[in-house]
């Protein structure tokens, strides 16, 4: 239980960090992202107004060319640190002429291409291949730009590496801390649980001497009143309480920080008919009925009294809770190097049962319907063997009733 709460608390701590962590990451390569589109575009933008310009008015006004950015700023030069090509492009989609001084990679065959491609779509501006593109209505018909984009494309990927890298450090590192530090965080609560399990396993041991001097007393109280109902009361309520200290002490053992309980190999086949015989019989005694599927030689190494215990709760809940006339069910069966035991049962669609907090201790859930004699110790003493046995326990409400499904 206190490893479980170690990394539930690790897990807690990991995901907080990676939720800030990726939305960092995300926020900054977006950011980025956006801001170089921007630039790009308004480079493109700056790249037409130029090229539209007379010839005569391109050289006079070289210090026109603005550089694009969020702190502003222009540069004579900076037309001339820019590869790009134009294609115009009649209202038909015809080509009419192509610009491309400024570029010495693209032919004018693959220049026409790309203008026809995205003039083939909806977009106005994106990129392709590693140019950025921006159209532009002109009165003659459309304007397409292209600007290599090679080392702004190659800076984004560079940044995107570089902050994932960094995260992934930084995950890697904190992760370290976290699990160094988890001891201390929980220790308060683990000081707790011992002391809650020092209490219940002193108070255990103090209860049974009163109640086995109430247990005698009854008797030879019985012996010289034998019809007496006080009497009577005096023995339910002191078998009662027996059974409920028993069952808290028990409790409280499986629940000792053990790393596993003594294993030997053994029979799962044989140890489950043995517990299913007693768990027919009860079910007959009550008018239901009971059904097994028990798959032959299955062998499993674990504690056999344990998992006999486990099991023996779940038939001994199915059989109490189950509707009158209802059917009963035990099926266990070995997939690869897995072994599954399910107890079923059949409740009315009416019954009502939360799922979510059948093995928290002392939950009983619907009292009209719970044994009196029941403490709600028992599922949770089976979720601790479970887990002991680094195996699941779960339970699902179906239409028919209940089903548990236990892996190992």
């Amino acid at each position: 239980m206190l490893k479980l709460m170690k990394r539930r608390f690790i897990f807690s701590a990991m995901a907080a960090f990676f939720a800030v962590t990726a939305l960092l990451m995300t926020a900054v390569n977006l950011w980025n992202y956006d801001i170089t589109c921007k630039r790009q575009d308004e480079t493109i933008g700056n790249i037409i107004r130029f090229e539209h310009r007379p010839h005569g008015d391109r050289k006079d006004n070289k210090s026109d060319f603005p550089v694009p950015g969020p702190f502003g700023g222009h540069s004579p030069e900076a037309r001339f640190m820019n590869r790009y090509f134009m294609v115009y492009c009649t209202e038909d989609g015809i080509t009419a002429d192509i610009e491309k001084e400024n570029i010495a990679s693209i032919t004018a065959a693959e220049a026409e291409d790309y203008a026809l491609h995205i003039l083939s779509g909806n977009k106005s501006s994106g990129f392709y291949g590693n140019y950025r593109y921006l159209v532009r209505e002109t009165e003659n018909g459309k304007t397409v730009a292209f600007l290599n984009s090679e080392r702004e494309i190659q800076a984004m990927k560079t940044l995107l590496l570089v902050s994932g890298i960094i995260s992934l450090i930084s995950l890697v590192t904190v992760f370290i801390l976290v699990s160094i530090f988890s001891g201390r965080a929980i220790a308060p609560y683990i000081r707790n649980i011992e002391t809650q399990k020092q209490f219940i396993t002193d108070a255990g041991h103090e209860l049974k001497t009163p109640l086995a001097a109430i247990a005698a007393s009854a008797d030879i109280l019985s012996m010289e009143y034998p019809d007496n109902e006080w009497v009577a009361n005096i023995h339910t309520q002191s078998d009662r309480m027996s059974k409920l200290v028993k069952s808290l002490v028990q409790l409280s053992r499986l629940d000792e920080e053990q790393s596993e309980p003594e294993r030997e190999a053994f029979s799962l086949t044989d140890a489950l008919w043995e517990i299913s015989e007693p768990a027919r019989a009860v079910a007959a005694s009550k008018g239901k009925s009971y059904t097994q599927d028990i798959e032959d030689s299955v062998t499993y190494n674990g504690s056999r009294a344990n998992i006999q215990q486990m099991v023996s709760v779940l038939l001994d809940n199915a059989v109490k809770y189950s509707d009158e006339k209802g059917n009963v069910s035990l099926v266990m069966k070995k997939s690869r190097r897995k072994i599954l035991i399910e107890v079923s049962n059949t409740l009315p669609p009416e019954v009502k049962v939360d799922v979510k907090r059948i093995f928290e201790r002392f939950y009983r859930g619907d009292s009209s319907r719970t044994d009196t004699d029941s403490f709600g110790i028992g599922l949770s003493a089976a979720a601790a063997i479970a887990g002991r046995h680094k195996g699941k326990i779960s339970a699902e409400r179906t239409e028919k009733g209940i089903v548990f499904r236990i892996v190992l």
